[in-house]
C-alpha cells in the first residue's frame, strides 16, 4: 500500500500547519506522509506553538517553517489549506480539504494550547476516516 501524501498549508508555516503535520506523523502511521508549507513563510516556529507542542510530547523545535511551492501541491494526495485562501494553488484531481482553523500568532499560551487542541481532533478524524 503506498502512503497518502499530505500538504497542511497555512500563511506562515510557523503554527497551524506545523502542528497539523506533527499530529498527522503521530497518528497515520506508514498509512501517511505528512508535509507542511506557508504562502509566506515566517523565519521560525512560534515560540508558544513549540511550547505547547511539547507538552504534549511533541518536539518541533528542529523544524523551520518552508515556502509553499507548485512542486509540494503536486506530489500531495489531499492538500489540507487553514487560512491561505487563494495563494494555495489549484491542481485538477487533488484531494482538498480546508480546516477553519484561528491563527494561533501572537497569541497566550492558553489560547494556542485550544488552537493545539482543535488540529488534534481534526487530525485524527482525518486518519480516523482514511
Amino acid at each position: 500500500m503506498t502512503a497518502t501524501t499530505v500538504l497542511f498549508v497555512c500563511v506562515h508555516n510557523a503554527g497551524r500547519s506545523q502542528m497539523a503535520a506533527a499530529f498527522l506523523e503521530r497518528y497515520g502511521g506508514e498509512q501517511v506522509s505528512a508535509l507542511s508549507a506557508g504562502s509566506e513563510p515566517a523565519t521560525e516556529i512560534n515560540a508558544a506553538v513549540v511550547e505547547a507542542m511539547q507538552e504534549v510530547g511533541i518536539d518541533l523545535r528542529g523544524r523551520q517553517p518552508k515556502l509553499l511551492t507548485e512542486s509540494a501541491v503536486e506530489t500531495a494526495d489531499v492538500v489540507v489549506t487553514m487560512g491561505c485562501g487563494d495563494a494555495c494553488p489549484w491542481f485538477p484531481g487533488k484531494r482538498y480539504l480546508d480546516w477553519p482553523v484561528d491563527d494561533p500568532s501572537g497569541g497566550a499560551i492558553e489560547t494556542v494550547r485550544g488552537i493545539r487542541d482543535e488540529i488534534d481532533a481534526l487530525v485524527r478524524e482525518f486518519v480516523a476516516d482514511l
